[in-house]
């Protein structure tokens, strides 16, 4: 192992043993911010870090961004570098993304072999689908503006280093729904003088299932989840009040609006028919991620200059990304990047037992500077 890779590995371990959640990164961001300061970059601080590097005289600029957020996970791995905060883990390889575009920027700026400007986006709770818009809404994009942005994440059960994405759609949205429903509570011998909510909420959960099985195109790709179900039942006592919650993934916005006002049409239609009060929200914490065709060609063809295994129209994932804020404004491309299938690097993200393989971290380091060199090349 070389001693770059010693060093690069030994950061990534560092930032797993001191997970920080959503906006709380202080930690994370000074390391972050004195890495790019001592490679000479500018950088930029506020709810995420962001670093200047310029090369020549070219006048193009893309945008590259890693995210650096943990999960309110207890870890249960075995490895020398769990987790030192208790309920609080690297669960999804954030610090692997952190690390990677931290090597690929001292690859870069050691070699400064392009023509341009690469404006790197080290980003805050990503998890929770605010920390790019929090990023937009600073001016980062129009106070360091670029032409293309990009974003990476692991994948694991695939092979390492295997570069995945497609032209088109490639996340789904993430809507968070909630359905309040009121009744009369009573006693359980005699159910028949009050309404029981549990009965018209289990009702309710099955109907809405039917929205994706019977009401949606089988290619469509939605997903309906319940996640909690919460009643003022007790021993003896029929519940008065339920509380359903839970999440709907989407590929199409039309779909996700269909899906909306079909949950909306059956929750009605099942309160009316038991006499009770029902309130519903419906909140989409992340839009689609929607990739474009220059940008993809790009980074399919970075990747395969560098040896790299490529897919390049995978299927679409059912996950989200909040990158879909920053590829919303500017032209871009999301993929993904194999973390390997064997061990706790196949271990699906968010698992107690995940973690990042530092396999990548020289692997993502390098296709990170292909693509640059692709997009801002040198002239004659």
């Amino acid at each position: 192992m070389s001693v770059f890779k010693e060093k690069m590995v030994a950061l990534r371990h560092d930032l797993h043993r001191y997970p920080e959640l959503e906006f709380n990164l202080g930690r994370t961001k000074k390391i972050v911010a004195k890495f790019l300061r001592d490679l000479g970059m500018e950088v930029y601080e506020g709810t995420g870090v962001v670093g200047i590097l310029r090369s020549g005289l070219g006048n193009r600029a893309i945008g590259l961004r890693a995210d650096m957020d943990a999960l309110p996970i207890e870890e249960k791995a075995s490895h020398d570098h769990v987790s030192k905060y208790s309920g609080a883990m690297h669960a999804c390889g954030h610090d692997g993304h952190t690390t990677m575009l931290l090597s690929a920027a001292a690859n870069l700026a050691k070699n400064c072999d392009f023509e341009g400007t690469v404006v790197f986006i080290f980003q805050s709770n990503e998890e929770h689908g605010l920390g790019a818009k929090a990023m937009i809404e600073e001016g980062v994009l129009k106070k360091f503006p670029v032409d293309e942005i990009y974003g990476m994440h692991n994948l694991p059960g695939r092979a390492v280093g295997e570069i995945s994405t497609r032209f088109g759609q490639i996340c789904a949205s993430e809507s968070l729904f909630e359905i309040k429903i009121v009744g009369k509570g009573g006693h359980a011998s005699m159910p028949h003088t009050g309404v029981d909510t549990i009965t018209v909420g289990a009702e309710l959960v099955m109907s809405l299932q039917t929205i994706v099985s019977r009401k949606m195109a089988p290619s469509s790709g939605v997903v309906v989840s319940f996640t909690e179900f919460k009643s003022d039942g007790q021993r003896n006592v029929l519940s008065g009040e339920v509380v359903l919650k839970g999440d709907v993934r989407a590929r199409r916005p039309d779909d996700r609006e269909m899906v909306e006002k079909f949950m909306r049409q059956i929750s009605h239609g099942i309160a009316e028919a038991h006499a009770v009060k029902f309130k519903m929200s419906f909140d989409t914490q992340f839009t689609e991620v929607i990739n474009q065709k220059e940008p993809t060609q790009a980074v399919v063809r970075a990747a395969r200059k560098i040896g790299l295994t490529t897919i390049d129209n995978c299927e679409p994932m059912s996950f989200s990304e909040d990158f879909a804020q920053f590829s919303s404004i500017v032209p871009g491309c999301f993929l993904m990047i194999g973390n390997g299938t064997i061990g706790v690097h196949g271990q699906p993200l968010h698992s107690a037992t995940y973690d990042f393989n530092d396999d990548l971290l020289t692997i993502g380091a390098e296709f990170w500077a292909s693509l640059v060199r692709d997009r801002l090349p040198l002239t004659d």
